[in-house]
């Protein structure tokens, strides 16, 4: 089978980063980058949401979604230095200006021991297991054979049994997460996760089978006091598939706006850099127990030409519920 124009460019471009959908916003998007995450932040409930377009000038090459919700469980059974967290996400991604889509349900847990009496010491694990399913439109794609001197206008020679291609899989992740602070204004974390530890199989037609690689990702991050009113904020990420693989490092300064404990609010501005594809600024406010964050990729490699020098528009929402009057122990943050 030929491949289609458009999904062969965006697979070319795909794989020269990562075989994954991923987050410049990795910070943001805990459950995707590290299953040990799950229930780790000073608080009872969390919900997440990211949104990516990527690329946009190439006919919506590639747009991912995703919404979690973990919370924390048996907090009357454990010590209370202790966290056992359960976490939900649902996560989408559909690239070749709707072609191809993919759709994922995840269930993760971790459990957080703490390795101090205070808990500012902690070390935690946490599993995931992913249930995915791809869909392939075959009337969306465009052939090479469809090619003439007005453009695609010719009609494909390509047959399927079915307009719409499907596969799914079960899959299982798994990550470690070290945390440490000194103060009730710092924090330090470094962790690594692994998914598609199973190296679940797809296939589409009788003649393919494809198996999906491992993605293992280290990464760690940090802040601590720069000021009466400022925190440095720093994180990098290091990740690897299939040979190919991503560098992310930056940071952000937080500005607090108004000295209310109760309801914070904080400016944030930065930016991180994914070495050799893209320099990515970022801002976000938070207020009370909302963090909005927005970040533009700004295409530095070799497809700046095709993109115009714009790697996506990303934003990230995340609610955190607290007890009132209740500050619990550091967290990572970014």
């Amino acid at each position: 089978m030929r491949v289609p124009f458009l999904l062969m460019f965006v697979l070319f471009a795909g794989n020269c980063i990562a075989q994954d959908p991923h987050f410049s916003q990795f910070y943001s998007s805990p459950l995707t980058l590290n299953p040990a995450f799950t229930g780790e932040f000073d608080g009872t409930v969390r919900f997440a949401a990211n949104y990516r377009n990527q690329w946009p000038t190439i006919n919506r090459a590639y747009e991912t979604g995703t919404a979690s919700v973990d919370f924390q469980i048996l907090k009357n059974k454990i010590p209370a230095t202790d966290t056992w967290g359960l976490g939900f996400m649902g996560y989408t991604d559909k690239s070749a200006n709707g072609a191809v889509a993919f759709n994922y349900f995840s269930v993760s847990t971790a459990f957080h021991k703490a390795l101090d009496e205070d808990g500012y010491q902690r070390l935690g694990a946490g599993f995931q297991a992913t249930y995915s399913n791809m869909l392939i439109n075959t009337s969306k794609l465009t052939f090479e054979d469809q090619l003439t001197p007005l453009g695609f206008t010719g009609v494909t020679s390509e047959t399927f049994n079915n307009s719409t291609l499907k596969s799914s899989y079960l899959d299982v992740n798994a990550g470690i997460l070290y945390t440490q602070s000194w103060t009730d204004k710092d924090n330090f974390y470094a962790g690594v996760s692994v998914y598609h530890i199973t190296r679940p199989k797809q296939q589409f037609t009788s003649s393919s089978l494809y198996l999906i690689d491992p993605r293992a990702t280290f990464h760690a991050g940090g802040y601590f006091p720069a000021g009466e009113t400022t925190t440095l904020h720093l994180s990098a990420l290091y990740s690897t598939q299939a040979g190919a693989h991503e560098t992310v490092l930056g940071g952000a300064m937080e500005f607090a706006v108004t000295q209310d404990e109760e309801s914070p609010v904080n400016f944030y501005a930065g930016a991180w850099a994914r070495l050799g594809d893209a320099l990515i600024p970022y801002i976000g406010i938070e207020y009370d127990s909302f963090r909005i964050g927005t970040t533009y990729d700004i295409n530095t490699s070799s497809l700046k030409t095709a993109s115009e020098s714009r790697g996506g528009i990303e934003i990230s929402i995340i609610y955190i519920n607290r007890p009132s009057g209740n500050k619990g122990l550091p967290c990572p943050k970014f």
